[in-house]
């Protein structure tokens, strides 16, 4: 037995209980304005369809087109790792997986638009249409995982415009058996946070008169303006306008061509990989994190579609702006064709499948105090979990692979993946 240390203190605990009660509006701000992640499912990407276009088939057809792109113009695994620079460890697994989500799942995230991708004239039936069928889907169990509409902005020109297509919208969802759990909204081209005050409102207008929860309507917020990002007092608008939302915001979108457009960027460089890209999405991703507010990127305009040489062109450019992307986590995009998703699916899978044993093992001997070549931390430990959680969601990893090299459960998963506020050590479940 070694000596027994004297423990001894020189404060009255009075001293810890005024400090305790002089930063308890503190603490509540904190908790209010820094939730963390809602730790429900992000989907990898977000398909925008104009209003007129979208058809009950659209999710089925987006993924036929997909795989009829795979058999012309990458039949085989070989064929489309070659193109990808995919290895040949992963070449198989990835091919097979990327075919398979298009045959299970082809949209994660379907947005039907009436802003700029709309050409309709009659945009109250359209909105209408939109709702019953979206309402069908959920029923018939062949929605999305979530789906809703991008309407007008708040701007003066199209304000009554967009507010007639949200409530024509939402009220043909409560007429065809209620608001689905998967619903969600984007509200475009925000530049100042009384606009998005402005949206709170409606939906809370919307709430009362129908007897609606409140809160129950939640929407993201579309960056596409320069002074979305840097107001004219230097602040930063958008961490303004997730206060604007008032709790109500669940992912900033960052808009590649009008953004890139406002800032006087030529066509040709118009880009997710552009300085100013970059710039804006780190405001961003800087403003939104801890409040529970996604970040997600924008897209390519750049369609795999024509011969085979120009198709695998396109290929690698959406791939490489897809790993790019999540490298640094934006871990959600735009894909604005059909001949997306393969390579979508395959970005995301590989950049899964290559960290998932590091992941696992490094999460493993954490959890266990067993030690290792690195010496990670309770926020690593975080970071790992929610990391293998992702990849879990979208089907780049089974359970049964991550259950063997962790051996933790999945509500053990989110348990590291999502502590309170102080608690960095969650246990494991064996």
């Amino acid at each position: 037995m070694g000596q027994q240390e004297k423990v001894s203190t020189s404060l009255a605990g009075a001293v810890s209980e005024g400090i305790s009660s002089s930063l308890a509006a503190v603490d509540a701000e904190l908790d209010r304005r820094y939730p963390g992640d809602p730790g429900t499912r992000q989907p990898v990407h977000t398909v925008y369809v104009p209003g007129d276009a979208f058809a009950a088939d659209t999710l089925r057809s987006w993924g036929d087109q997909a795989l009829a792109a795979l058999d012309e113009h990458a039949p085989d695994a070989a064929s489309f790792a070659a193109v990808l620079g995919l290895s040949d460890a992963l070449a198989e697994d990835v091919y097979a997986r990327v075919r398979a989500k298009l045959e299970r799942e082809p949209i994660e995230d379907l947005r039907v638009d009436f802003e700029d991708g709309y050409g309709g004239t009659d945009e109250d039936r359209h909105a209408a249409r939109a709702a019953r069928l979206i309402s069908e889907a959920y029923a018939g169990g062949t929605a999305a995982p979530y789906m809703g509409i991008r309407m007008k902005c708040m701007e003066a020109a199209v304000r009554d415009r967009g507010i007639r297509t949200t409530d024509v919208f939402l009220t043909g969802l409560l007429e065809h058996g209620g608001l689905p759990d998967g619903l969600v909204l984007t509200l475009p081209k925000v530049t100042y946070p009384e606009q998005v005050t402005a949206f709170v409102r409606l939906l809370e207008a919307f709430e009362k008169a129908h007897g609606l929860d409140v809160g129950r309507l939640g929407f993201e917020i579309q960056i596409e303006t320069s002074q979305a990002i840097l107001a004219a007092d230097g602040t930063a608008t958008v961490a303004r306008m997730i206060d604007a939302a008032e709790g109500r915001a669940t992912g900033l979108h960052y808009g590649t061509f009008d953004y890139s457009a406002c800032l006087g960027v030529s066509a040709a460089y118009q880009a997710s990989d552009h300085p100013a890209a970059d710039h804006a999405k780190a405001i961003m991703q800087v403003a939104a994190a801890g409040t529970g507010v996604r970040v997600s990127d924008g897209s390519t305009n750049v369609l795999p579609v024509g011969s085979t040489a120009h198709v695998h062109e396109a290929w690698k450019l959406h791939y490489g702006l897809t790993r790019r992307a999540l490298a640094r986590a934006y871990y959600q995009g735009w894909d604005m064709h059909p001949g997306h998703l393969p390579t979508r699916y395959a970005a995301v899978f590989a950049f899964y499948r290559e960290g998932f044993e590091t992941a696992a093992k490094r999460l493993s001997a954490y959890a266990n105090h067993a030690g290792g070549d690195v010496m990670d931390e309770p926020a690593t430990a975080k970071a790992l979990s929610s990391y293998l959680l992702r990849g879990l969601q979208c089907g780049a990893l089974d359970t049964a692979e991550v259950d063997a090299l962790t051996g933790m459960t999945r509500a053990a998963l989110e348990r590291f993946a999502a502590p309170r506020r102080g608690d960095l050590t969650a246990s494991t479940d064996r």
